[in-house]
């Protein structure tokens, strides 16, 4: 398959923290097998919900006060800091080993063109923004408790504050990269950047203008799709993790 073809587009109605996870591995998994195609999604959050990253401890989370300590919480795929998801656009895209985007250049540079596209629907909203350009010394396991206390090279900042911020879980057989553009905030726990739109508007716009515009900047196209049988099946297996307190406590 090349570059320029066959990318899936998936668009999700607001949903729970763990099938949001479960969803993004059933990915990871079936994209990773060959039996589903690369595959862009879309989603949202049903309600306020802390993810943490893969190497987080639980603890850390209990000692959060509230409200933020009062929310759900999951553990993603991906390391990093913990994320507030709320008014947000939430991306991930699954990509097999030996695709050209991974292959061409590394799987960084999946960072690079999916902020690329992120740029350009931020511009529209009438946004600033720009990449970082260098990080700090968090590491998968280190570093403030929200991710978007912390600075990795690729993240995008606007007005100084994190608007939006990427992780990546890499297999033998597959990447799955996700990520958070940050519309507004309502927990001044988690400092961020935010547009000045309504967010409503806004929401709508990245998740409807995402696709369009990571066809333009990275010149490869992206086809509506939907769902197959066995990816919800799976997802639907792998929810229960994601909702259990042994994956959630593991650290």
């Amino acid at each position: 398959m090349s570059c320029s073809s066959g990318i899936r587009v998936l668009h999700d109605a607001p949903l729970s923290g763990p099938t949001n996870m479960a969803r993004d591995e059933a990915l990871l998994v079936c994209v990773g097998e060959g039996a589903s195609p690369p595959t862009f999604r879309l989603y949202r959050w049903a309600t306020p919900t802390i993810s943490l990253g893969y190497f987080q401890h639980y603890a850390d989370y209990e000692r959060l006060p509230p409200p933020a300590g009062n929310l759900p919480v999951v553990r993603r795929q991906t390391g990093g800091g913990a994320i507030l998801h709320d008014l947000e656009v939430t991306y991930s895209l699954a990509l097999p080993a030996t695709h050209p985007l991974v292959t061409a250049r590394g799987p960084s540079q999946l960072y690079e063109m999916v902020h690329a596209g992120v740029l350009d629907v931020l511009d529209v909203l009438g946004v600033v923004a720009s990449a970082s350009g260098c990080g700090d010394d968090s590491g998968a396991a280190r570093g403030p408790f929200f991710c978007f206390e912390r600075r990795h090279r690729y993240d995008l900042l606007a007005a100084g504050g994190k608007i939006a911020g990427s992780a990546q879980r890499r297999t033998p057989h597959g990447i799955l990269q996700h990520g958070s553009i940050i519309i507004g905030n309502r927990f001044a726990q988690q400092a961020t950047a935010a547009t000045a739109t309504d967010a409503s508007t806004a929401l709508d716009t990245v998740q409807q203008s995402l696709p369009d515009a990571l066809a333009r900047v990275a010149g490869i196209d992206l086809e509506p799709g939907s769902w197959s049988a066995r990816e919800l099946e799976l997802a639907g297996q792998l929810t229960a993790k994601y909702a259990g307190i042994e994956w959630t406590r593991r650290a």
